[in-house]
């Protein structure tokens, strides 16, 4: 089911293992022009264009884009009991994992007299984003507002796809997510029209106002992340979110069982997602393509799946050993990675680039996607070479505060005037010069 590729009794250059590896195939360019106009419909017409939207493509429209307090209460209420405990029990771990990512502000004193303070600060107001679509994503509430709410952030509000079975709002148990939250700002809306309207603000249809944000947190699907992109930089983003994936390092201790499982359950997210095996066993390869044909004709979304798996962005790479396998799983950069090897902690130490690291059989990625405490808010595509998934520090600001006496700019004020002039900007030294009487610059 998985293609292969066979790198055996070879290793790669970083730049021919990112050209050969499987990669899901997704290009935010190509529907730049579609979102636009929906951005800029938002922009000039507010609600009006949101609901347009809406009723296009979620197949209703809701009474109003605020989700009234009543609803929420009513969604908790009704929510069953154990996906209740679960939920409960999912938010205390990533609370006690968050918490532990606060930072405190430094003060240093660089000379007698001066100092400079690293004071961090929270984004005001956030938006924060759940999907709808193929599945329900109360899970994706709790991975946002948890790091948001740690990090002192004043204002949030979830944003969630309406849904035409519930009347025109979110899904109940997105819903009853909020509310144990203690979130009480829902709007029902999705997609691009739901950046836009984050990033402008407006007027809901009741004539409330819908405050504009600072910043948009969350995964969605390719137009969604092309609006993020089109309004980066009147909001602050946390990434452009691409179709979900798993790598897993495994040698010939690893369990073919548990490997197909944890490929198989990162297939179902989408037909998109990539899962992908790197292992030194030629023999657990094997094994897993005879677990995966089993397992898959088992699972609910078996044609969603085997889509996904049979897809350009999944196979199985073969290596000579552990240490290329390294150096295979660190040019991919997954999204999730699980290191199922002898001496799984060792391998795991040595890796640099994953958005999250599982390490060995009782550690899976729906671990971590619910009860590990981490977040799932991960960077694909290989972003994950150079970003950090979602946490109290993306909703922080660090500013520099400085603090200098009049004698501790006195005494560099000579090394100021003699940089601004090397860098021909002679006003720079001048600010200083002014201070303590040592002249002007003449125009040259």
């Amino acid at each position: 089911m998985l293609s292969r590729i066979d790198l055996r009794g070879r290793v790669p250059s970083p730049a021919e293992l990112r050209a050969a590896l499987p990669r899901a195939e997704t290009d935010v360019d190509v529907v730049l022009d579609r979102v636009r106009p929906m951005v800029e419909a938002v922009h000039h017409r507010g609600v009006e264009a949101v609901m347009e939207f809406t009723e296009q493509f979620d197949g209703v429209r809701p009474a109003t884009v605020r989700v009234p307090a009543g609803e929420l209460a009513k969604a908790e209420r009704e929510l069953d009991p154990k996906v209740r405990e679960a939920l409960q029990e999912t938010i205390k771990r990533a609370r006690l994992v968050h918490a532990d990512q606060r930072r405190t502000d430094t003060t240093t004193q660089v000379v007698p007299g001066g100092t400079v303070t690293e004071r961090w600060v929270p984004v005001q107001r956030v938006g924060l984003y759940a999907p709808g679509g193929l599945a329900v994503y109360p899970s994706s509430v709790v991975m946002n507002v948890v790091p948001a709410q740690t990090a002192g952030v004043e204002s949030l509000v979830v944003c969630s796809p309406p849904q035409k079975d519930f009347g025109g709002l979110p899904h109940p148990t997105v819903l009853a997510a909020c509310a144990l939250l203690e979130v009480d700002e829902v709007w029902a809306v999705g997609g691009a029209q739901a950046v836009a309207l984050l990033a402008y603000g407006g007027t809901d249809t009741d004539g409330a106002e819908l405050a504009p944000v600072d910043m948009v947190t969350g995964p969605g699907n390719i137009y969604l992340t092309a609006a993020k992109r089109l309004l980066r930089g009147l909001i602050g983003i946390d990434s452009e979110a691409g179709p979900t994936e798993i790598a897993i390092l495994a040698d010939e201790t690893a369990d073919p069982v548990h490997v197909a499982a944890d490929l198989i359950s990162q297939a179902e997210h989408d037909t998109l997602a990539a899962s992908v095996l790197v292992t030194t066993s030629e023999e657990l390869a094997d094994q897993v393509d005879v677990e995966l044909r089993r397992q898959v004709q088992a699972t609910k979304h078996d044609e969603r799946v085997t889509t996904a798996l049979s897809g350009k962005q999944s196979g199985c790479v073969l290596v000579s050993d552990v240490d290329t396998g390294v150096k295979v799983v660190d040019a991919y950069a997954a999204e999730h990675l699980e290191i199922q090897t002898a001496n799984a902690q060792e391998v795991a130490a040595r890796v640099r680039s994953a958005g999250a690291i599982f390490i060995g059989a009782y550690s899976p990625v729906s671990l971590g996607d619910y009860c590990a405490g981490s977040n799932h808010v991960l960077p694909t595509g290989g972003c994950a070479r150079h970003s950090s998934g979602l946490s109290v520090q993306t909703f922080l600001k660090g500013i520099h505060v400085v603090d200098y006496s009049a004698d501790a700019l006195r005494e560099v004020a000579d090394k100021v005037i003699a940089l601004a002039n090397a860098e021909d900007l002679p006003a720079h030294g001048q600010a200083v010069a002014v201070r303590f009487d040592l002249g002007r610059f003449e125009k040259r």
